[in-house]
């Protein structure tokens, strides 16, 4: 039996105890220690579990690449074409792509990611292959979980409905959408793909929603309809959910009653120039809210890195959330919210739970998410994988 135990840690900031973790699982807290056992002294670090990544495009970032000067117009459909184009120009390899952004994402202290992977019928999937590949190879860094994502849509490009078919049978666990209405012009039909599809291969939806206003609570409504009609509460995710951001309270109102009715999660990345959805509003709802990175350093824009601590901070700024108690609400989107929005099992800091750990360096755990220092340690299994920022070089 492996055994570790990391002396002088406190749990969500809490009182200083001895967490007991044997072979990758949280056995117990206290001064236990079996014979045997490596001893880590946690300096009075603030234990929280790892946290969660529900929504980024590993297939496609830059990271490592020279410098993209982007020259793209503001159009949803410009961006998607461009990064088309791209991705033969530049010669984007998913497999490495994808794996920079797994190995930076875990000395971050992520330990469990959600990627949409673009399924379309230039690239075929192509994008599936290379990130089933570092989701292999990367396995004891972090847990990947792949959403087969129609990026250019799919009713308006003939063929890929099938390859979205064939990304589900290599091994993606998760059927995307993307603005029924807006992209592929046909709600109803491409709903019915997507759900059809969910339905056949038993996996989560996972619905790209940018569409604004009155014509993204109509498809939002459609969305809410299917779910409820499938029996499918606990298992659709809608991302982004700009609709929700409107000025139209009363309708807002409604929309949320729905999510909360079918039990719709909803993902955010606090966007700084969209509406977007009030999660302290949601969450009060009852609604699962997690968050994500969404492009890291991609075509679209140069900004974002997979860092779910200063995601948290972007959560608050966007939101508002000041108070302390506001501070730690945007840790938990970025934690336990996402771990839910993920069905995650045997997640968290409870005894029985998996040693999927990181420890801060703080006074208090706002303080620590705000100050964003270096992670002091990253467990995945029960493993030391990081320390002080850095992936151990074994385990990469």
């Amino acid at each position: 039996m492996n055994s570790l135990v990391i002396r002088n840690v406190r749990p969500m900031g809490g009182d200083p105890t001895s967490i007991i973790i044997r072979d990758g699982w949280i056995s117990g807290y206290g001064e236990e220690v079996s014979e045997g056992a490596e001893i880590l002294d946690g300096a009075g670090g603030i234990l929280i579990p790892g946290l969660v990544e529900a929504h980024t495009h590993m297939d496609k970032t830059l990271l490592g690449m020279d410098w993209y000067r982007n020259d793209v117009g503001p159009s949803l459909l410009a961006k998607i074409d461009n990064e088309r184009l791209q991705r033969r120009v530049l010669g984007i390899d998913p497999a490495r792509q994808s794996a920079r952004q797994a190995i930076l994402a875990a000395s971050l202290g992520t330990t469990h990611i959600r990627t949409h992977v673009d399924v379309d019928t230039e690239v075929g999937v192509a994008g599936i292959e290379g990130v089933l590949e570092t989701r292999e190879r990367h396995r004891d860094l972090v847990e990947i979980e792949l959403v087969a994502f129609p990026q250019s849509g799919m009713l308006i490009r003939p063929g890929t409905v099938d390859l979205m078919e064939k990304a589900l049978q290599l091994g993606a666990q998760v059927v995307g959408g993307l603005d029924p209405a807006g992209i592929d012009r046909d709600p109803k039909g491409h709903l019915d793909v997507v759900f059809d599809l969910a339905e056949r291969y038993g996996v989560p939806v996972d619905i790209h929603l940018h569409e604004p206003a009155e014509l993204g609570a109509f498809s939002m409504e459609l969305i809410t309809e299917r779910t409820k009609a499938l029996g499918l509460q606990g298992r659709v995710t809608i991302s982004h959910a700009f609709c929700l951001g409107m000025t139209d309270q009363d309708y807002v109102a409604a929309l949320i009653d729905a999510l909360a009715e079918t039990q719709i999660h909803v993902l955010t990345t606090a966007p700084a120039s969209r509406p977007a959805p009030a999660v302290k509003r949601l969450v009060e709802a009852g609604i699962v809210v997690a968050a994500g990175s969404d492009g890291v350093r991609d075509t679209w824009g140069p900004y974002n890195n997979p860092d779910m601590l200063e995601r948290a901070v972007l959560i608050g700024l966007r939101n508002n959330l000041r108070r302390d108690d506001e501070v730690a609400l945007a840790l938990d989107i970025c934690t336990f919210g996402g771990a839910r929005m993920l069905n995650l099992a045997d997640y968290g800091l409870e005894v029985g739970c998996k040693a999927d750990l990181v420890l801060l360096e703080g006074e208090t755990l706002p303080e620590a998410v705000v100050s964003r220092r270096p992670r002091k340690l990253v467990l995945k299994n029960g493993k030391v994988i990081a320390r002080n920022g850095a992936i151990m070089s074994a385990a990469a």
